[in-house]
């Protein structure tokens, strides 16, 4: 009988680490490179072992971007990029709560009706899209909105529950939105498919089209496959009647999710295809129109053209589209703010720190906690703080000590 050997596993590398990282995120080297700000030819070297394991800030960028933790580049014990790069809401653990309760007793209070909840709902928004803390104000919402969406859902009947269904399905995407950049993955998950539940049992296409836009969004930030999220939005955009704004206004929004799921992985030409019919969408809406929830209008359809010179990586033409944006045309002073942070990620993929600092800065004055918990900032912060452009060095270090980061 021959003898028996055990089988001794592969000592992986952090090369291997990093190679299966990517390919598991689906990201090209050229692609990959570009998110973490360096070139292809950086990336190879690393995959090939021809450059070195690099320090934390990069690891931490390269764990982002990969959507996976430092230990899975590492190998060593696990940790987490989200302890670095995600901050923690105080109302967090409230909003879980709300998600994660079910009240299964009828209860004694009369279930409200949608018109109410839609009133509720409304408020929520402009608090959303308003100056301020949005996410705390929201957050301090959101509790009795679910529970109370929830109970009516449960209470009502026939075409009353059909739209109170569509109102739940507004405050999941409020939720969605308050979870986004929290460490809560899982979370996100659950609230966009009762999200999708509720829009497709109210039998609604229009709250269908919102929940597959939201839904876009957390498909990207999972890798699920483009062709995927793109069957969702075609799907929902099918569904839309195109004669009036507010079926038109979705319409172009979902247009918008198909063009950033391709220009997620690099294919360019049906990314501005897509793009091309939601900025007709928008034009036909007329200028000065953007939708009063989902903020759907000509600033948000160029806003999102930079959004997918980044994806793409293209710096130089994503600088020209900052440059040239015009975010007047924006109601919402948390979009304002989160396009800011993309045109401060075009900047400073041309290593050009002076603007990137000045437009960080602009988004927190015009949105602190937009900034505050978004990941990119707290990523390059720190690191502008000590190796930026010496004029604004001071700049990057007083907007880090404002995020709560060590600068």
């Amino acid at each position: 009988m021959p003898e028996q050997h055990d089988t001794v596993p592969a000592i992986q590398t952090f090369a291997h680490r990093a190679r299966a990282a990517r390919d598991r995120a689906g990201l090209s080297r050229a692609v990959a490179g570009g998110l973490v700000g360096r070139s292809a030819e950086w990336v190879k070297g690393i995959e090939t072992g021809a450059i070195g394991m690099p320090r934390l800030p990069m690891l931490i960028r390269m764990a982002t971007v990969y959507e996976c933790d430092i230990a899975d580049l590492t190998g060593d014990e696990r940790i987490s990029a989200a302890t670095y790069t995600k901050a923690v809401h105080a109302d967090l653990p409230a909003v879980k709560r709300a998600l994660t309760t079910y009240r299964l007793a009828p209860g004694d209070t009369e279930p409200e009706s949608a018109e109410v909840l839609a009133g509720r709902v409304r408020q929520a928004w402009r608090l959303w899209h308003g100056d301020g803390d949005h996410r705390s104000r929201v957050a301090s919402l959101l509790p009795d909105l679910l529970a109370d969406t929830q109970h009516s859902v449960r209470a009502l009947e026939g075409v009353d529950r059909r739209r109170a269904l569509a109102v739940q399905a507004q405050a999941y995407h409020l939720a969605q939105l308050f979870l986004a950049f929290q460490p809560e993955p899982e979370l996100i998950t659950m609230v966009g498919d009762r999200s999708m539940t509720a829009a497709q049992d109210a039998d609604s296409p229009r709250a269908i089209a919102g929940a597959a836009w939201y839904m876009n969004h957390i498909y990207r930030d999972a890798n699920t496959a483009a062709e995927s999220r793109v069957e969702l939005a075609e799907q929902a955009a099918a569904l839309l009647r195109q004669e009036d704004p507010e079926g038109l206004a979705r319409w172009g929004l979902l247009q918008l999710a198909a063009a950033l799921s391709y220009a997620k992985i690099g294919r360019a030409g049906l990314a501005w295809r897509y793009w091309d019919r939601a900025e007709d969408a928008a034009r036909r809406l007329g200028e000065g129109y953007a939708h009063r929830w989902l903020i759907f209008g000509q600033g948000v359809v160029d806003a999102y053209a930079l959004t997918i010179h980044l994806s793409l990586v293209q710096p130089g033409k994503a600088v020209e589209a900052a440059a040239a944006l015009d975010l007047s045309a924006v109601p919402s002073a948390t979009r304002r703010a989160g396009h800011l942070v993309e045109a401060a990620r075009a900047y400073g993929m041309q290593n050009e720190g002076v603007a990137a600092v000045a437009l960080l800065g602009k988004a927190y004055r015009t949105s602190p906690e937009t900034v505050r918990y978004n990941t990119h900032a707290r990523m390059v912060l720190p690191e502008l703080a000590k190796t930026g452009p010496r004029m604004v060095r001071e700049d990057a270090r007083e907007l880090a000590l404002a995020l709560g980061l060590t600068a």
